[in-house]
């Protein structure tokens, strides 16, 4: 008799761990932030054409010029790129070379952009199939990688660079120097 009652109480007692196991995944829900895998490597070889006339394009020798670089992925039709611009500018006054990705975009609308914005990159690659973007391991935009003097990139930021953002910025600027 006992183990028939058991057995009765068997799919309540199945149900009820089921029931737990989804609830504590609910309550503590995996990281969904997509990290690159290249922090620590060099770039990837690249060559980026200039998509504003009279600024140079980027490409991954360019990476490699001695001096460390933030390069930011953004877009002008990104609503957080628009957010972020004024710690790009600042960055950019405390000495900071930064370089953009436009991440599928068109010359006139990120002239607008830039002109609305301010305009903190020293070169601007067209990256209109996303294949640099991804090739970094990047997964969305905006995102912002420190990349050192020989080439290697050392730091990643993902999302847009808040106020707050701006001395950690610095310090992996500094610390890749």
């Amino acid at each position: 008799m006992g183990v028939r009652r058991w057995l009765i109480w068997a799919p309540l007692a199945a149900f009820a761990l089921l029931f737990a196991v989804v609830a504590a995944g609910l309550f503590r829900p995996a990281e969904r932030v997509v990290r690159s895998g290249l922090v620590g490597k060099p770039v990837p070889e690249f060559a980026l054409d200039p998509l504003i006339p009279g600024k140079p394009g980027l490409s991954s020798a360019t990476l490699r010029g001695g001096e460390p670089r933030l390069v930011n992925m953004f877009a002008s039709w990104c609503v957080p790129c628009i957010a972020e611009a004024p710690q790009l500018i600042a960055l950019k006054r405390q000495g900071v070379r930064i370089d953009g990705v436009a991440v599928r975009d068109s010359t006139a609308a990120l002239r607008g952009f830039l002109r609305r914005n301010g305009d903190p990159f020293d070169r601007i690659g067209d990256d209109k199939a996303r294949a640099v973007q991804l090739a970094l391991g990047s997964a969305g935009i905006p995102e912002s990688f420190v990349v050192d003097g020989r080439g290697v990139i050392r730091h990643q930021h993902i999302g847009y660079i808040r106020p707050d953002d701006v001395p950690k910025l610095l310090a992996e600027i500094e610390k890749a120097r």
